[in-house]
């Protein structure tokens, strides 16, 4: 009788001792401030509603408040590449827009060509003087394969600089990223004291992807000052059309 190896608990592990374990009914679920050991997400989204690009940007700000002691704020720059059709389909990022901790600290690539915006992330990550990376591609160019979606995680965990690269009107395909996300705009809540004001920006997203945490969706939500998570409720699945259309008959007389 073979004696199968006790698996350590994934909880105790750290983030990156617990990557190819496998999901168990034990193993974390993400939420918002959590250490994830990820220094390599994407994010899926469409072009049309900004809802990828702000999400890093939440996504960045909540790393960034994590990490950083309250006696020692993070006044790094960032980095955001874009190549041209991201660049067409979203428009630059607009400085007034930006969080106001951020908006003095942009540094902002337009590349001709995919591989020309790859080259820009690369070196980005390379470089330890940058608090993080924000890049925005569109669809699914030749140039990013699985080997420079490789070259991008490792520059990332060995030079520490935190990647989000947006993907626009993309098809999920093979990446390296440790961390896959598709996400949309979500309804936000009523204004508290103006119900005709715009509300808090809120997003569904769905981590399909993952080798620390459990995959599911969440809302998430940030108001200004943190980001906050609930779990999505369950969309009802639809079967399409089980019994044709009856009429006027009875669904017994077939």
């Amino acid at each position: 009788m073979i004696e199968h190896a006790h698996l350590p608990d994934p909880v105790a592990l750290l983030p990156g001792l617990a990557r190819g374990l496998g999901a168990t009914t034990r193993t974390p679920r993400w939420h918002p401030g959590i250490a994830t050991g990820c220094r390599h997400a994407e994010l899926f989204a469409p072009a049309r509603d900004a809802s990828g690009a702000g999400l890093a940007l939440a996504f960045a700000r909540d790393a960034l408040a994590r990490e950083q002691a309250a006696e020692t704020p993070d006044r790094r720059p960032f980095l955001w590449v874009q190549d041209k059709a991201a660049l067409r389909l979203s428009g630059r990022p607009y400085l007034p827009g930006l969080p106001a901790e951020l908006r003095h600290r942009l540094i902002h690539v337009a590349a001709a060509t995919p591989e020309d915006a790859l080259f820009a992330l690369e070196e980005g990550l390379r470089c330890r003087d940058l608090a993080f990376v924000i890049g925005e591609l569109a669809g699914n160019p030749r140039a990013l394969d699985f080997t420079a979606s490789r070259r991008l995680s490792l520059a990332a965990e060995k030079h520490g600089v935190p990647l989000w690269l947006v993907r626009l009107d993309a098809r999920r395909d093979l990446g390296a990223a440790r961390m896959r996300w598709e996400v949309g705009a979500a309804p936000s809540p009523q204004s508290r004291w103006n119900p005709h004001a715009p509300g808090t920006s809120t997003w569904r997203a769905d981590l399909f992807r993952t080798h620390t945490f459990h995959p599911g969706q969440w809302n998430l939500r940030d108001d200004g000052a943190v980001l906050t998570a609930e779990p999505a409720p369950s969309a009802t699945p639809d079967h399409g059309d089980l019994v044709h259309g009856s009429g006027d008959q009875s669904l017994a007389a077939g």
